[in-house]
This record gives structure tokens, sequence and C-alpha cells, in this order.
């Protein structure tokens, strides 16, 4: 990959949500290994630019560029309508020669367990490697697309929003896409919903390193 392609992708992460399986707790600020799981994210991403998080503040380790849906928790659709549009924003002002503008945009959750730059290596690859199709979706074990490990072309993404987004599902809106199903590896499509799934992400994680054993 070179310099020109790497830059032109960008990356919206939904953070936001009311964690209620957590008891309310604000999923993407869990530490794990001694950094936040939404810093284990921004650290897959490193290589796009801008980043938009969509959800309450948190400090980070990375810059992003921080935007919420209103009413907060709107929903997934609300959260990225909301991230599309501080895309805009900040591409309005974050030009600087050399830099090629984004035309493709990696959507993420912000409270992944696993994530790796691997995966949005293999979903940009997908996405070029296919001219006519609208996004690369990652696809876990049963055959289910996970909306929220993807990469997208800009133009398309923004075509499938509705007028009115609050409360409205991902998969109702990103369904009828053009797709490429990209098979998960490992733990790229698990993200943490219960305390079970957070007790056995830090129980795998190296306290030092904060990554886990192959």
């Amino acid at each position: 990959m070179n310099g020109g392609e790497q830059d032109s992708v960008a990356a919206i992460v939904l953070a936001g949500g009311g964690g209620r399986r957590l008891g309310g707790v604000h999923k993407p600020g869990l530490m794990v290994g001694g950094r936040t799981l939404l810093d284990r994210v921004l650290r897959a991403l490193r290589g796009s630019r801008p980043v938009v998080v969509v959800g309450p503040e948190i400090p980070t380790e990375s810059e992003v560029h921080w935007t919420r849906e209103e009413p907060p928790l709107g929903g997934p659709v609300a959260a990225l309508s909301a991230g599309l549009r501080r895309l805009t924003e900040v591409a309005a002002v974050d030009s600087c020669p050399g830099l090629v503008p984004a035309d493709r945009v990696l959507l993420y959750a912000g409270d992944q367990a696993a994530p790796s730059a691997d995966t949005g290596d293999r979903l940009r690859a997908a996405l070029r490697a296919t001219p006519d199709a609208d996004g690369a979706v990652l696809v876990d074990a049963t055959g289910r697309r996970q909306w929220l490990v993807s990469c997208w072309r800009l133009p398309a993404l923004r075509a499938t929003l509705p007028a009115s987004p609050h409360g409205v599902s991902l998969r109702s809106v990103l369904g009828s896409s053009s797709v490429i199903e990209v098979a998960a590896c490992a733990d790229e499509a698990w993200d943490i919903d219960t305390p079970e799934d957070l007790r056995r992400l830090r129980a795998g994680t190296d306290p030092d390193t904060g990554g886990r054993p192959r």
C-alpha cells in the first residue's frame, strides 16, 4: 500500500450507547491491559485520517475529533449521521499539501475486544479490489455481518442515510448496499457486551503490553 492510499482512508468510531448489560457503564472507557477499549480501537486505526469519534469525550492516546448525535442515545444510524457531518467539517479545515482527501471511511465500534490493524487492511483491500461495491463488511463465524467493522466509499455511505435517523437500525439502512463480505479471523468480530466478555478479555490480555497472546 502506498502513502496516498493509506492517507485517503478516514475513520468513524461509534462510542456511545448505554451499556445496559454492564450496568450502564460507558464501554469504550473500560480499562483492559492499561488501556481503554477505545484506545485499543484507535491503535488499530493508526494511518486513518481524520478519525471522528461519536460519543461522550474521554482522554485518548491519539488525536481524534469528537461529536455527539442530538439527542444523545439516538441509535447507531443517528450516531453515524453525526459522525459523517463532523467528518465533512474536519475535512474542510484539515487539508494540507500532499494529503489525499478521504474517499473511503472505516466504520468501527468503540467496544471491540480484539481490534487489529490487519482487519482494516483486509477490508480496504477487498473494497479496492471490487470497484463497483459500496463497502466491505466483516462477517463472523455464523455468517452475521458486523456492520461496525466495515469500510465504505464515502458517497455510497452518505447516500444510505435516512432523513430521520433517530432509532433506526444499521442493518435496515446498510443491508441493501452492495457489499463484499470479509471473513473474520480469531476474535475480530468480538465486542464487549456482558461482564463475562469483559472478564474473558482481561484474563487473556497481557497486563504489561496490553496485547493478547497468540
